[in-house]
């Protein structure tokens, strides 16, 4: 794997015996809109970790033949990865799997007979039953034009008719993904009529690398605009309530929490900040703090007049009266 003139990663093959750049070439061309996040090599075949509107995706090349295939896991909205591998000779290919509907399930997938095996899965107290939810994945477009991934998922049964109450939740920093897997905690929300959503929004991991710059630094704001728009593009589709739209975050969502509030206090019921980063601009200020220096990357270095004027246009607690001002016409 290489981010040479490839920013999302692509994967180059090369001589045993000449492993040095000039002879490199492309497994496949590169394609800014494929970020590769993950490889295992076996003897007879090539198994990719890759990213696709959002979503992870696993292609098989079989090094024998030259066919590539990408595996079915017949759900809309999941996370995938790569579990341990270390036989080298093996044609099964072992995987991590979990959706906002299935728990975490180890799988075992035949890459010649092109099957899947579930050799363990968590189980779930209560009587848990998967069929009696629906998950989905669906885009917000940004005002640049830019599709923003959303997952959600609700017990079925759910109508579309902007009555529903909704809680969104989301991060956008460091490049982290918020991945849409199971976690037991949200099924007494849902099975009380919520609706649950992910919104995969700038300056996480996503969709790669361009995903997380363009969430960042002098882009940081793109990470708040983005989780408004899927806030509105929630309402506008009438899958819940305009006075029932709850939102959380934690640590650098506890800052999107704080942010998104003070640019949209209209549209957010209910706002769960949890260990909020919403005193950026003194923070990011102060050198002699633990952090300070090496988040210098991600957030900017107020000592330059350009960021400091940025970080204060939505730290949460030095956005000014004059800034949350509407202006009339």
């Amino acid at each position: 794997m290489t981010n040479q003139n490839a920013k999302n990663f692509k994967i180059v093959s090369t001589p045993v015996d000449q492993p040095s750049k000039e002879h490199w070439s492309d497994l496949a061309p590169y394609d800014p809109n494929i970020a590769v996040s993950g490889i295992e090599a076996f003897k007879d075949h090539l198994v990719v970790l890759e990213r696709r509107r959002g979503l992870p995706l696993v292609r098989i090349y079989d090094l024998k033949t030259g066919e590539t295939h990408a595996i079915d896991f017949a759900e809309p909205a999941y996370n995938v990865e790569l579990a341990e591998n270390p036989d080298f000779a093996s044609s099964v290919v072992r995987l991590e799997f979990s959706s906002l509907i299935t728990p975490k399930s180890v799988i075992d997938y035949d890459m010649v007979a092109q099957t899947k095996t579930i050799r363990k899965q968590t189980p779930v107290l209560g009587g848990f039953n998967r069929d009696n939810y629906a998950e989905e994945q669906i885009y917000a477009k940004a005002d640049d034009g830019v599709e923003i991934p959303i997952s959600l998922f609700y017990r079925k049964g759910f109508r579309r008719n902007g009555l529903a109450p909704i809680i969104l939740t989301g991060y956008g920093a460091y490049g982290l993904s918020e991945e849409a897997e199971f976690t037991s905690a949200r099924l007494s929300l849902v099975d009380r009529g919520f609706v649950f959503a992910i919104a995969h929004i700038r300056g996480g991991g996503e969709l790669g690398r361009t995903w997380y710059e363009d969430g960042k630094l002098l882009k940081k704001k793109n990470t708040f605009t983005d989780f408004i728009r899927c806030a509105e593009y929630l309402l506008e589709q009438k899958y819940g309530s305009p006075h029932a739209l709850a939102i959380n975050g934690g640590s650098a969502g506890g800052l999107l929490m704080g942010s998104v509030m003070n640019f949209r206090p209209d549209l957010f019921t209910t706002v769960i900040a949890a260990v909020p980063f919403v005193d950026i601009l003194n923070t990011m200020s102060d050198p002699s703090l633990p952090l300070t220096v090496t988040e210098y990357e991600e957030w900017g270095n107020p000592a330059e007049r350009p960021y400091y004027d940025y970080i204060r246009s939505y730290s949460p607690y030095d956005m000014s009266k004059i800034d949350l001002i509407p202006t009339f016409s």
